[in-house]
C-alpha cells in the first residue's frame, strides 16, 4: 500500500517538476520517501528538485542515500552529485562523479551520454580555471614577496655601519645596481605571464568530426575513422550508417580508439583549457 502510495506522489511530483514548480516537487517527493523510504529512484528525484531549487547540500545527501540504497550505482545519483559539487566549488568530487556517471552511461546504452560527456568537460574545465586562478594569484604573491625581500636586502646594505658613513656616490652605485637586479626579476616574472598569452590551438585529430567538441572517450570505426563514443552513438540511434561512407554501421562495431584517447588524456594535461573547445 505504502509503494502503490509512493508511485502516485511519485508521478503527482513529476507533473510538478515538469511545470517548473520545484518547490512543490520537492515537498511531493518528500512525502513519497515517507510512504516509501527504500526507494532509491525517490531520492535522485528528490535531488533533482533541490538542485533546481539550489540546495546543493541537500541533493548531495539525496544522492549519497540513493547510492546507498543501491550500491551497484545510480548513474543520475552520480550525475547529479557532480552537479551539485560543481556549484560548491568541489572540483574534484565534481570531476570523480561526472566520470561515474559517464561509465555506468556506456556500460548500459543510457541516452543521456551527450549530456553526461558535457558535465565530465565541464567539471574539468571549472576545475582547471580554478587551477589557473590559484597558480597566476600565487605567481602573483611570489613576485610580491621577492620583490620586497630583494628592496629589504637591498636598504640593510645602504644602512649605516655604526659611525661609517658611506659617500654618496657609493649609496647611488649599489641602488642602481639592486634597480638591475630587481627589473631582471621582473622581467622574469613577465615573461612567464605572457607564456600563457601565448595562442591556444586544438590539434585537429582531437575535434570530433560530428558534435565538433574536443574527444574525451575516442572510438574507431571500421573504416578507422575516429568519434567521440557519444556522438557517434546519437548519429547511430538515428541511422547504423558510416557518417562518411554511408555502409552499414552498428555500435557493436565500434572498438575504444587508446592510443587517441591517450594523446588527448595527454594533451589535456598540459591544457586543460580545450576541454571546453
Amino acid at each position: 500500500m505504502s509503494s502503490s502510495k509512493a508511485i502516485l506522489l511519485k508521478e503527482e511530483g513529476n507533473r510538478y517538476f515538469q511545470a517548473g514548480d520545484y518547490v512543490r516537487a520537492e515537498a511531493v517527493y518528500s512525502k513519497a520517501l515517507i510512504a516509501d523510504p527504500l526507494n532509491p529512484t525517490l531520492y535522485t528525484n528528490r535531488a533533482m528538485a533541490r538542485l533546481r531549487m539550489q540546495l546543493w547540500e541537500n541533493a548531495i545527501a539525496d544522492c549519497e542515500e540513493c547510492l546507498k540504497l543501491s550500491p551497484d550505482g545510480s548513474m543520475k545519483a552520480h550525475y547529479y552529485l557532480s552537479q551539485a559539487h560543481l556549484a560548491l566549488g568541489h572540483y574534484d568530487d565534481a570531476v570523480e562523479h561526472a566520470r561515474i556517471a559517464y561509465g555506468l552511461c556506456v556500460q548500459t546504452g543510457d541516452k543521456s551520454l551527450a549530456s553526461v560527456l558535457a558535465q565530465v568537460l565541464k567539471s574539468k574545465k571549472e576545475r582547471w580555471d580554478d587551477m589557473e586562478k590559484r597558480r597566476k594569484r600565487e605567481t602573483s604573491d611570489l613576485e610580491a614577496e621577492v620583490l620586497s625581500l630583494m628592496e629589504r636586502e637591498r636598504d640593510e646594505i645602504l644602512k649605516p655601519d655604526g659611525d661609517e658613513m658611506m659617500d654618496e656616490g657609493g649609496r647611488t652605485e649599489i641602488t642602481e645596481e639592486w634597480e638591475k637586479k630587481m627589473a631582471n626579476m621582473r622581467d622574469v616574472f613577465n615573461k612567464a605571464r605572457s607564456a600563457d598569452e601565448k595562442p591556444r590551438v586544438v590539434p585537429e585529430w582531437a575535434i570530433d568530426d560530428i558534435g565538433f567538441g574536443f574527444m574525451h572517450d575516442p572510438v574507431v570505426t571500421k573504416t578507422g575513422k575516429s568519434y567521440e563514443r557519444a556522438s557517434i552513438l546519437e548519429h547511430l540511434r538515428r541511422q547504423n550508417l558510416d557518417p562518411i561512407t554511408r555502409t552499414p554501421l552498428y555500435p557493436s562495431d565500434l572498438r575504444p580508439n587508446l592510443d587517441l584517447k591517450q594523446a588527448c588524456d595527454d594533451f589535456l594535461q598540459e591544457s586543460g583549457w580545450a576541454a571546453d573547445w
